[in-house]
């Protein structure tokens, strides 16, 4: 026998959502235009050039940001090349679409945030809590929701994968806003520094190495999310592991994995160069 009424919170989010649906359409529509437009333009960009000469423009950045690294060009070169004759090439196209567009809003919306949440205690208190939600919460759920506003397809997985994806870009740049020595910014005000400038010249530049870590592991967790999303209607090589799992097809999904796996290796490797000294 129960001693305690049961409370009906699965009727209260329902009730919410579906005043949500009838009120706040125009705000939806708003975020799926701007999601959705994001999302062609970066597959228009990676999409334009033939798989060979994107193959030698990554070739040329990975050059770039590592001249000493011979081995690891020739990772990134011989793994695309890899990819391109499994014919994945156009599947890669779209599931990096999905992570790089997943990867502009979090920054877009984390660094800024995670500089809000460093120079306010109360706005500290406020999302520490709702990014501790945002991390804990099975990824599965945010389908649900993704689903409920923004139908199924790319975009929704795009969304989904933002809710997941963003907390550590936000975090880390927290962090690293808050680590910034107190010797630097008391120099930097007795020089008479504004407060974007000190921002701008002392606590980014210093905190880069935190929040550029942050923004890896947002990167790689948004590609962790591309084989959830493939379950409401995002096309890429999670759909193909996902239709391999329902299929019970070990090779498509023993070479779809592998796919993954270096794409995976390569985007990680590739956003820790960035953060690397140039003499490294």
């Amino acid at each position: 026998m129960d001693f305690l009424p049961r409370l009906e919170i699965g009727e209260w989010a329902e009730a919410v959502v579906e005043w949500l649906q009838q009120n706040a359409r125009w705000f939806f529509d708003a975020i799926a235009f701007l999601v959705n437009s994001l999302l062609d333009g970066v597959y228009w960009v990676i999409s334009a050039p033939p798989s060979w000469l994107f193959i030698l423009i990554i070739g040329i950045a990975t050059f770039l940001l590592n001249r000493r690294k011979w081995g690891l060009l020739a990772f990134v070169v011989l793994g695309l090349v890899f990819i391109d004759s499994l014919g994945y090439w156009s599947a890669i196209l779209d599931t990096l679409s999905i992570v790089l567009a997943t990867g502009i809003i979090s920054v877009v919306l984390g660094v800024p945030l995670g500089i809000w949440m460093a120079k306010s205690g109360k706005v500290d208190a406020v999302f520490k809590p709702v990014l501790d939600f945002m991390q804990t919460m099975p990824a599965f759920v945010y389908l649900i929701p993704a689903v409920t506003f923004f139908g199924v397809g790319m975009m929704p997985g795009v969304i989904a994968s933002v809710i997941f994806a963003m907390p550590p870009t936000v975090r880390m740049t927290n962090l690293g806003i808050r680590q910034v020595s107190t010797e630097l910014i008391e120099a930097s005000d007795a020089f008479g520094s504004t407060g974007t400038q000190k921002l701008f010249k002392v606590q980014l530049p210093m905190a880069k190495g935190t929040i550029m870590a942050g923004v890896n592991q947002s990167t790689m967790l948004a590609l962790s999310m591309v084989v959830i999303a493939a379950m409401i209607g995002a096309t890429g090589v999670g759909q193909i592991v996902y239709s391999a799992v329902g299929q019970n097809n070990v090779g498509n999904g023993f070479e779809s994995g592998i796919v993954i796996v270096i794409l995976a290796i390569i985007l990680d490797r590739l956003t820790q160069s960035i953060n690397k000294p140039k003499s490294a």
